[in-house]
C-alpha cells in the first residue's frame, strides 16, 4: 500500500508528462476501436447480409436467352440456382434534369439477389414498380405514387408498389448520387411492354459451396457458344464494383487499425524508456534504501511498473471512449452515405477496448524492466550513493584544427550534452521522427484529395457535354450559333485483360485535335493523343505494370461490337485522378476494324450569355438524350473528399497531439538530465533567458535532426497510404508537395517552441544546491 501512494506521489509531481503518455495512449486506442469497430460491423453485416439475400456468383449476360435455354443452362455441374431476369436503362425527366434508372425484372419466385423491403410490396402486375428507397426520398416518392419513365424511345407509367434496396447495388457508383441515378424492380409480366416478346438477357447465379467459379464461368460460355446462344459476358461476384468496393473498404480500414496504433505504441515504447530511465535513476537513493529494507527486487520492479500500466489504462479508457462518442457516429453518418445497407448498426464492443491496454502495457512493461534492470542488479548500498557522472570523451569536431576554438560556450554545451547522451539523443530524435511522419502523411493525404478535385479545371474545359440518344446519327445533326469549339466522341465499356487479370475499363474515342480535353504525365506535363495508339490511365498502368510501348488487350463487351478483342499499343501514361478513361482517335480505332460513329458532343461556349441560348437549343432537340456540365464531373472527387475529410482531420489532430506530447515528454526529460549542469551555470550568473536558449536550441537541434530522417521515411508512408486509398477507377497523387512538408516542418517546429515555454518553469524551480550535490 505505501508503495502504492508512492507510485500516485511521483505521478502528481511529473502530472504533464503523465498526462502526455495518456494522450499518446489514447491517440493509439481512439484509432484502434473506431477502425475496428468500422472495419468488423461492415464485415459482419455484409457477410450476413449478402448470404441472406443470395447475392449472386456470377452474372452472365446475353443479348437475349429464352426461359428454356436458361432451364437448359441449370444443368451444368457447380450451379445450385439459376434465374434469369432483362435488364436495362432508362430515364425519368424532372423540371431542370433526366435521372437514370438501372431496371430489372424479377421473377415471382425470387431467389437469387432478394430485394429488403423497406415499404410495401414487391411488384407483381405489369404497371407496378420497386423503386429503391434513397431514390423515392430524393424525389418525394411513396407507394401508390406514379412515375413515369422513357426507355428505347417508349414511355411507360407504373404504379410504385413498394420501396426497397437490394444487395446487389449496395454500392450504386462512385458517388452514391441517389439524385440522378437510381435502382428499380418491375415484374416479369412487364417485360413484353418493353421488348417485343418475351426474353430475357442477363443470368444470375448461385454456385455451389467451394465450385470454382472461374471453370463454371468457363463452362457456361462454352456451352452458350455450342447452342449458338447470344452470349456477350459475364461477371463474377468478386468483380463487380459493389462487392469489390465495399471489401475494400474492409480491408483497409483492417489494416490501419492495426498499423496506425502500433506505431503510436511504438513511440509510447520509446518515450517510456527515457522517461522510466530518468524516474528509477532520480530514485537511485530510494531503491537503495527499499533493498536494504528487505524489499525484494521483484515487488520494486513491479511498484515502477505501476506507471505505465496506470497510463496505459486511463490512456486506453480514455481513447476508446471518445472512439465511441466521437468516431462512430461519424462513421455511422459517413456509410450511409457510401452505401445502402439497410439496418446496420455500428455498435462500440467493450472487447475494443481490451486490446489498446494489452499492447499498450506490454511496451510499456518492457520499456520500464529495460530501464530498470540495471539498477536492481547494483548493491543496496552501491544504489544509495548518488550516480557519479559519466566521462566525456573527446569530439570529434574538438580534433579539427582552428574549428572548436571559434565555437561559442552555449554551442559547445549543447554539442557535448547530445554526445554524452548519444543513445538518449538518438531515441528523442525517433520519437520526433515518427510524429513528423505523421503529420507530413496525415497532411499530404487531404492535399492530394483536394488536388483530385482541382485537376478537373485543368483537364476539362468545356462547357456542356451532350449525349445523343441510341442511334442517331450525331455528326448528321445541326449546331447552334454561339459555338466557340465542339468536338465528338464516343465512350465504350470495355474488358482490360491482362494475362488471366480482367477488369472494367472505359474506351473513350474523341479526334486527335480535341483542345476541350487535356491530357497531363506524372510530371504535370501536357501530352497528347496520336493516331497509332492509346492513352492509359495511370491508375490501371500502376496496377497492371504497363509502360509506354507496351500491347494491351482490350475487350469491347458492348453488344453491337460482337465481343471483338484487339489489341492496342500503349502511346502515353496518362494521370487522370477522377473517372480514369483508356483514350484513343477514331483513325487509330478505324485502323484496328472497328466501327465509329459519335455519340456524344463537347461544346464551348463564346460567352455565358451564348452558353444560356446553347444550352436551350440542346434542351429543346428531341435526339438529345442528356445534357452535364464541367461541375458534374467534380462530384466524384468531391465525393471521395467528404467521405474521407472527417477521417484525415481526426489524423491531422491525433498527429498534433502526439507529436506535442511526445516533444514536450523529451524535452521534459532533457530539462532532468542536466540539472546539475543547469544549476552550476545559475551559481555561475547564467541568465533565465540564456538558460532557456540554451535548451531551446539543443531541442530545436535534435528536431532539426529528427526531420532530416522523418523525410525519406514520409515519402514512404505516403506511397502506403496512397496505394491503399487508390484503385484503377481513382488515382491520388502519389508525390508530396513542397508546401505540404514546409508545413508539416513548420508545425513540428512550433510545437517545438510550444513545448519549450510550457517547460520554462522547469528551469525556473531546480533547486541549485540538491542538483550539485553529486559525486565528483
Amino acid at each position: 500500500m505505501k508503495l502504492f501512494i508512492k507510485l500516485v506521489r511521483d505521478m502528481k509531481q511529473s502530472i504533464g508528462q503523465f498526462i502526455a503518455f495518456v494522450l499518446i495512449i489514447a491517440v493509439g486506442a481512439f484509432f484502434y476501436a473506431g477502425l475496428v469497430t468500422y472495419s468488423h460491423n461492415l464485415s459482419a453485416y455484409t457477410k450476413v447480409y449478402f448470404k441472406q439475400h443470395q447475392l449472386s456468383d456470377l452474372n452472365v449476360y446475353y443479348s437475349q436467352i429464352s426461359k428454356h435455354d436458361v432451364a437448359g443452362l441449370s444443368q451444368l455441374e457447380g450451379i445450385q440456382k439459376i434465374e434469369g431476369r432483362y435488364s436495362f436503362e432508362a430515364t425519368q425527366a424532372f423540371a431542370d434534369y433526366k435521372a437514370s434508372l438501372k431496371i430489372h425484372s424479377i421473377p415471382a419466385q425470387n431467389e437469387i439477389n432478394t430485394p429488403t423491403l423497406i415499404k410495401g410490396s414487391l411488384p407483381s402486375k405489369k404497371d407496378e414498380i420497386l423503386i429503391d428507397s434513397h431514390y423515392a426520398k430524393e424525389h418525394q416518392y411513396d407507394v401508390g405514387d406514379q412515375i413515369r419513365i422513357s426507355t428505347n424511345e417508349r414511355n411507360l407509367k407504373f404504379t410504385i408498389s413498394g420501396l426497397g434496396e437490394n444487395v446487389e447495388h449496395a454500392k450504386k457508383n462512385e458517388t452514391q448520387d441517389h439524385k440522378t441515378y437510381g435502382i428499380a424492380y418491375i415484374a416479369e409480366e412487364a417485360i413484353p411492354e418493353i421488348v417485343n416478346g418475351f426474353s430475357y438477357n442477363e443470368v444470375m447465379i448461385d454456385a455451389k459451396e467451394g465450385y470454382d467459379i472461374d471453370q463454371l464461368g468457363k463452362s457456361i460460355e462454352v456451352q452458350s457458344k455450342e447452342n449458338r446462344l447470344a452470349y456477350v459476358n459475364q461477371v463474377s461476384k468478386e468483380r463487380t464494383f459493389n462487392y469489390s468496393q465495399i471489401n475494400q473498404t474492409i480491408h483497409n480500414n483492417n489494416l490501419m487499425s492495426k498499423v496506425i496504433p502500433l506505431v503510436l505504441f511504438f513511440i509510447e515504447a520509446i518515450i517510456l524508456f527515457l522517461a522510466m530511465s530518468r524516474n528509477i535513476d532520480s530514485q537511485r537513493n530510494q531503491v537503495g534504501i527499499m533493498k536494504a529494507l528487505g524489499v525484494k527486487n521483484r515487488s520494486i520492479m513491479l511498484h515502477y511498473m505501476g506507471y505505465p500500466l496506470l497510463a496505459s489504462l486511463v490512456g486506453s479508457l480514455l481513447g476508446c471512449a471518445i472512439a465511441a462518442i466521437v468516431f462512430i457516429p461519424l462513421v455511422t453518418e459517413s456509410n450511409a452515405r457510401a452505401y445502402s445497407l439497410p439496418g446496420i448498426t455500428f455498435t462500440f464492443s467493450l472487447y475494443s477496448i481490451i486490446p489498446p491496454i494489452l499492447f499498450s502495457s506490454a511496451f510499456g512493461l518492457l520499456s520500464c524492466y529495460l530501464s530498470g534492470r540495471a539498477i536492481l542488479k547494483e548493491r543496496a548500498a552501491q544504489a544509495m550513493r548518488p550516480k557519479p557522472p559519466r566521462k566525456m570523451k573527446k569530439l570529434l569536431i574538438e580534433k579539427v584544427p582552428g574549428l572548436w576554438s571559434h565555437i561559442s560556450y552555449s554551442y559547445k554545451l549543447i554539442l557535448r550534452n547530445i554526445f554524452l547522451n548519444k543513445q538518449k539523443a538518438l531515441a528523442s530524435s525517433i520519437g520526433v521522427a515518427v510524429s513528423t511522419v505523421l503529420l507530413i502523411t496525415a497532411f499530404g493525404t487531404q492535399a492530394a484529395l483536394l488536388k483530385v478535385v482541382n485537376q478537373v479545371e485543368d483537364v476539362y474545359t468545356y462547357d456542356l457535354r451532350v449525349d445523343y440518344k441510341i442511334g442517331t446519327a450525331a455528326d448528321t445533326l445541326p449546331l447552334p450559333s454561339g459555338i466557340k469549339n465542339s468536338y465528338f466522341l464516343s465512350t465504350f465499356p470495355v474488358e482490360f485483360i491482362k494475362d488471366d487479370e480482367k477488369e472494367n475499363a472505359t474506351l473513350v474515342v474523341t479526334e486527335k485535335e480535341n483542345n476541350l480535353i487535356h491530357f497531363f504525365d506524372e510530371n504535370d506535363q501536357k501530352i497528347f493523343m496520336e493516331n497509332n495508339g492509346v492513352l492509359v490511365p495511370k491508375s490501371y498502368a500502376d496496377k497492371h505494370h504497363i509502360v509506354e510501348g507496351d500491347v494491351i488487350q482490350i475487350k469491347f463487351i458492348a453488344p453491337e461490337l460482337a465481343n471483338k478483342t484487339v489489341a492496342m499499343k500503349v502511346l502515353h501514361i496518362s494521370s487522370q485522378y477522377s473517372n480514369p478513361s483508356f483514350y484513343a482517335t477514331p483513325a487509330y480505332v478505324k485502323s484496328l476494324g472497328l466501327d465509329y460513329s459519335p455519340t456524344s458532343l463537347l461544346v464551348e461556349a463564346n460567352s455565358s450569355t451564348d452558353l444560356m441560348n446553347v444550352r436551350g437549343f440542346f434542351e429543346q432537340d428531341q435526339h438529345v438524350d442528356t445534357i452535364a456540365d464541367k461541375d458534374d464531373l467534380k462530384k466524384s472527387a468531391q465525393y471521395m473528399l467528404k467521405q474521407n475529410n472527417f477521417v484525415f482531420i481526426m489524423f491531422i489532430v491525433c498527429a498534433v497531439i502526439l507529436s506535442f506530447s511526445a516533444i514536450y515528454t523529451i524535452s521534459s526529460i532533457n530539462i532532468y538530465e542536466r540539472n546539475r549542469e543547469l544549476a552550476t551555470l545559475k551559481v555561475l550568473g547564467y541568465q533565465k533567458n540564456k538558460i532557456n536558449r540554451l535548451i531551446f536550441f539543443e531541442n530545436i537541434l535534435l528536431t532539426t535532426f529528427a526531420i532530416l530522417v522523418a523525410l525519406p521515411i514520409s515519402r514512404y508512408m505516403y506511397a502506403v497510404i496512397i496505394k491503399a486509398l487508390s484503385s484503377t477507377h481513382q488515382q491520388i497523387p502519389d508525390q508530396l508537395n513542397l508546401f505540404v512538408i514546409g508545413i508539416s516542418v513548420i508545425l513540428a517546429f512550433l510545437l517545438t517552441a510550444l513545448s519549450n515555454l510550457l517547460l520554462r518553469r522547469k528551469v525556473t524551480k531546480i533547486n541549485m544546491i540538491e542538483s550539485l550535490k553529486s559525486v565528483e
